[in-house]
């Protein structure tokens, strides 16, 4: 492990983020899920970064149990079956680690590992969370929550996000 300071990788990491990052959370299990929508930044004076994640998500569930994540992102490829893993499937009924042959590191700050695969890490402690109020979002952004399709299905539906944001308390890059 190689720490290094995420204010060096913020272009990397901002372009990163539409195409797909991880989110590893552990509670009852070790569970990564990929995002496309976060926020890298500085809030009371401390670097964060914002994860959106849907209310009625698994990994929603993992940090009400224990408020920490590491944010896992390529600095190379990675192999298109951990997209097709972390992001089709529920971590409440699969072992998306072993699914889709990911290599856990131990991070040091938080209780949360890191992935080899995506080896650029922020481990974060929730510090905030607060959840979307749809009425007060622009009409523009209402597609992304269809109240038309079920709470369950993969991929957009009606719940709102909840914005958990999380103090970067440590950056390394997994080897």
């Amino acid at each position: 492990m190689k720490k290094v300071n995420a204010a060096d990788y913020a272009e990397t990491i901002v372009k990163a983020i539409p195409k797909g990052i991880l989110v590893t959370t552990k509670a009852d299990k070790v569970n990564s899920m990929i995002i496309g929508w976060g926020t890298f930044g500085v809030e009371w004076s401390v670097p964060v970064f914002v994860i959106y994640i849907r209310e009625g998500r698994f990994t929603r569930e993992q940090l009400d149990k224990n408020p920490e994540f590491t944010v896992n992102i390529p600095l190379d490829g990675y192999d298109p079956n951990i997209l097709k893993v972390c992001g089709t499937k529920s971590g409440r009924n699969t072992d998306k680690v072993k699914e889709a042959g990911l290599t856990l590191v131990e991070s040091d700050a938080v209780s949360v590992p890191g992935i080899k695969e995506l080896p650029l890490t922020l481990e974060c402690r929730v510090v905030f969370r607060q959840k979307q109020e749809l009425p007060l979002l622009a009409e523009k952004f209402q597609k992304f929550y269809p109240q038309d399709v079920s709470s369950e299905a993969v991929g957009a539906n009606r719940d709102a996000h909840i914005a958990y944001y999380g103090e970067i308390v440590g950056a390394y890059i997994a080897e």
